[in-house]
């Protein structure tokens, strides 16, 4: 019969059970999952250990390396962790051995090395067989009692014996010395900390159970303000500091955070002396990355950068370009190689579970843990010292009796007949009588009774003390608080990480040196930016240099100075009014470029173009002037209307822009000038008549407002610009005509009317002067930069232009080929043009046209 048909027998099919593979996977994997996470990657929260370090350390202990001890060799060391705990091969084990002797690792070093264990430079540590290792004194504290029946112990890996499931740990670990670890699914990421800060923190927590985590940190600002709790924050052992405390009370009170670190450097004019890195950064990667960006022309400002490093400390000395800004150099260095951010993530096993923790849960959990300890420890402590105070009674009863006691166990047989007659005769223990027969005469002396009666007192009160702890919980954490002590008095130390208020992170703006820039717009809206300092001033009269090359049919269609810092109001001809910062214009390598389309950023509309610039610089309202609370925008339309609005309506400009003016017909915006209701404005026409009058003649309105008549136009006459009157400031009217000629007036010249009038006239426009382009007022040691449709370009001071009057033809200012017109005028006053002066060259003087008639047309008008 086969074996399938015996009944006795049961069939294979009826063996095997059915179930579905993805719930078979599911739960494959999470097993896995758990056994990584609980058995290598997480640290336990009680003693901020992974096994690895824990099997180490207890290895070091069972062995006898001590902090008193020799060195060892370690490769010994791995060889016991390898072979009694931890099978998961050498290198691993000395990586984390390693790892636990770098000073730049870990805040308190748990292994003493001797030899090279690596450097901040990313040198690997030398081969186990050469370097030797013993247990830091520190690391003694987390093993200190395992003895007495503290912590579980479970079976190694083979059975043979049995290793702690987490040690006393008598210092909170887990937060004092940080952990890193990956896990399936998860990680974690804990900085290190200050211990007397987190002891102290500790102590507080047994004091005051209900504090918040508010209460245990420091969240003061400059100021004073806020908490003085314990815990400044993280401390690194490299040290650097940590830009501000946002971060650091998000991770406190979370579990999460992105806590930014800065090296620690100093600026001076020529150098930059980096002496303390972020924690984990790679010094010598570090130093690289800087050379490269230098070579490739990235990082400006830098001639040379040597590491001077050496076993006092860092030191990497980056030398600076003579004409280099070192503020710039800085915030380049800061904005991608001295700053790093460490990613906290408070993940701890808890109870073998992995939990984020807040900070106040994560002592919380070290007390509970250490509470255990000290309970389990005192019941040990108990039981050893009442087995003692056992034998001591026996003894004392032993030798109150003496003589009697001698002769039962001389007459006796043997030891084991002693032992019986005592047990029958005295009513000794086991434990006693084993105890009295093997007593030595000489400690029958009276000498030694009265050493043994001081014993069993000191005995007695160290019992009565241990009932007391176990007892009274109040006393138990007394323990804690006071061992706790002990450890910071012994192993405390000042802090090494600080902190610098968060100035925000280092944007673009911060990599742009503050330089003013000429900007060009075209028709055809290119634009571009160049450096004011690439053109120098010259005598007026002279063709000026090559501004920008354009394509064929476009023309220059505005100029303008600001710094590339500024933030600009760019209102169009069609009234709509965007912001952007200069910088953010396109700088080509040479002035010949001609630029980048306009709408990469500006959102224009088709045939939309830029009429006026206004910096917003010039809103601002110096509190030092108390005569001036508001300022105005005041904008002019070619048809000669004038509106005035306040500043506060133009705040939030939209990335699409937003209606400035409304526009009637085919009227389009010619100028737009900043005011502040104090002074007249002087409106100028193509024709060359000009009017003045009071601007509060002109009410403040709306955004949408059409704004009311300011000049009466003749026919076939537009309005080429708008000036503010500040006699303080402005001495002169400017104004330049399309063929380059132009003139100053004192501004005494220019009567004041009612606005809506058809004005007085500014200057002869005849075939020689052509239109008028624009008009200005200006004060002395002003410079003009002139540019035209064609892209030639000067910049020339005012006070070379001659002062006439108003009915006049003017003088040459820019000596303009046949073809060309002027295209933009603009001003850069006294302070800027001081700052971008340079040696003036020689222009061609042009034909001088000296005072003509003033001839008037007064018609006063009103709206």
């Amino acid at each position: 019969m086969s074996s399938d048909s015996d009944p006795s027998k049961p069939k294979i099919a009826a063996q095997i059970e059915n179930a579905r593979i993805e719930q078979e996977m599911e739960q494959s994997y999470i097993d896995y999952a758990m056994s990584v996470i609980a058995g290598r990657a997480l640290p336990d929260v009680r003693d901020g250990l992974k096994p690895v370090h824990r099997r180490i350390l207890y290895a070091m202990h069972t062995a006898g390396i001590s902090s008193g001890s020799s060195h060892r060799k370690s490769s010994s060391i791995v060889g016991e962790t390898m072979g009694d705990y931890h099978p998961h091969g050498d290198s691993a084990i000395y990586d984390t051995l390693t790892r636990m002797a770098q000073d730049f690792s870990m805040r308190y070093p748990l292994v003493d090395g001797q030899g090279n264990f690596g450097s901040v430079d990313g040198d690997p540590a030398a081969a186990m067989r050469y370097t030797e290792a013993r247990m830091a004194s520190i690391a003694e504290e987390l093993l200190a009692d395992i003895d007495k029946d503290t912590v579980d112990f479970q079976s190694n890996y083979d059975d043979r014996t049995t290793e702690p499931t987490v040690l006393p740990a008598a210092f909170p670990n887990l937060l004092v010395n940080g952990s890193s670890g990956i896990a399936v699914g998860m990680s974690t990421n804990i900085p290190p900390h200050n211990l007397g800060e987190v002891i102290d923190a500790t102590v507080e927590l047994i004091h005051e159970p209900d504090s918040t985590v508010e209460d245990l940190i420091d969240t003061r600002d400059g100021q004073g303000n806020g908490s003085d709790g314990p815990i400044t924050g993280p401390d690194f052992p490299t040290g650097a500091n940590i830009v501000g405390k946002n971060a650091v009370y998000k991770a406190y009170t979370t579990g999460r955070g992105r806590i930014r670190v800065r090296a620690k450097f100093d600026v001076s004019d020529d150098r930059i002396v980096i002496d303390e890195l972020p924690y984990q950064e790679n010094k010598a990667r570090l130093i690289k990355r800087i050379a490269d960006d230098v070579n490739d022309g990235s990082l400006e400002g830098i001639r040379d950068i040597r590491d001077e490093s050496d076993r006092d400390g860092i030191r990497v000395v980056i030398e600076l370009k003579r004409n280099a800004d070192p503020q710039l150099v800085k915030n380049q260095l800061l904005s991608s190689h001295l700053e790093s951010t460490f990613g906290v993530i408070n993940l701890a096993l808890v109870g073998g579970e992995p939990r984020i923790l807040d900070l106040k849960q994560t002592l919380t959990a070290y007390l509970d843990h250490r509470k255990e300890v000290v309970r389990r420890r005192s019941e040990y402590d108990l039981g050893e010292a009442e087995d003692r105070a056992h034998i001591l009674e026996g003894r004392l009863t032993a030798l109150e009796h003496v003589d009697e006691v001698v002769d039962l166990i001389r007459g006796a047989e043997d030891r084991d007949a002693a032992k019986a007659v005592l047990r029958g005769t005295y009513d000794f223990s086991e434990a006693q009588v084993d105890h009295i027969v093997s007593m030595q005469l000489g400690s029958l002396t009276s000498m030694e009774t009265d050493a043994i009666e001081a014993e069993y007192e000191e005995v007695q009160a160290r019992i009565a003390r241990l009932e007391e702890i176990l007892a009274d919980e109040s006393e138990l954490l007394g323990v804690i608080e006071e061992e706790l002590l002990a450890i910071k008095a012994e192993y405390g130390d000042d802090r090494r990480t600080g902190f610098v208020a968060d100035d925000g992170e280092v944007t673009r703006e911060d990599l742009v040196p503050e330089e003013d820039v000429v900007v060009v717009v075209t028709e055809d809206d290119y634009v571009k930016q160049m450096p004011l300092s690439w053109f120098r001033a010259q005598r007026r009269g002279g063709k000026g240099i090559i501004g920008s090359e354009l394509k064929e049919s476009d023309r220059v269609a505005s100029v303008f100075v600001a710094n590339t810092h500024d933030y600009l109001l760019c209102f169009t001809d069609q009234g709509q009014v965007y912001k952007l910062k200069t910088y953010q214009l396109p700088r080509p390598e040479t002035r010949y470029t001609k630029g980048s389309a306009l709408v990469n950023y500006l959102d224009l509309d088709r045939g939309e173009g830029i009429q006026a610039v206004v910096n917003c610089d010039a809103l601002e309202v110096d509190s030092d002037d108390e005569k001036v609370d508001e300022r105005y925008l005041t904008m002019v339309t070619r048809n000669g209307r004038v509106k005035r609005t306040n500043v506060d309506r133009f705040q939030n400009i939209l990335s699409t822009g937003i209606r400035a003016i409304t526009l009637e017909g085919d009227d389009e915006l010619a100028d737009v000038e900043v005011t502040d209701g104090r002074h007249d404005l002087i409106v100028a026409t193509a024709g060359g008549m000009s009017i003045r009058f009071d601007e509060s003649e002109v009410r403040a309105m709306g955004r949408s407002a059409r704004g009311v008549g300011g000049i009466r136009l003749e026919d076939g006459d537009r309005v080429a610009g708008i000036a503010a009157v500040d006699e303080e400031r402005h001495d002169w009217t400017l104004t330049v005509t399309e063929n380059g000629y132009g003139k100053r007036t004192a501004i005494a010249d220019y009567r004041r009317q009612s606005r809506n009038g058809k004005g007085l006239i500014d200057i002869k426009t005849d075939d020689r002067n052509g239109p008028v382009c624009t008009i200005e007022t200006v004060g002395s040691g002003d410079h003009v930069v002139v540019m035209t449709e064609g892209g030639q370009i000067i910049r020339t001071p005012v006070d070379g232009v001659s002062i006439i009057g108003r009915n006049t033809k003017g003088v040459r200012v820019m000596d303009i080929d046949d073809g060309d017109i002027v295209g933009s005028v603009t001003v850069v006053p006294a302070a800027v043009a001081d700052e971008n002066r340079s040696d003036e060259a020689d222009g061609t003087d042009a034909e001088d046209e000296d005072e003509g008639e003033d001839v008037t047309a007064d018609t006063d008008g009103t709206e």
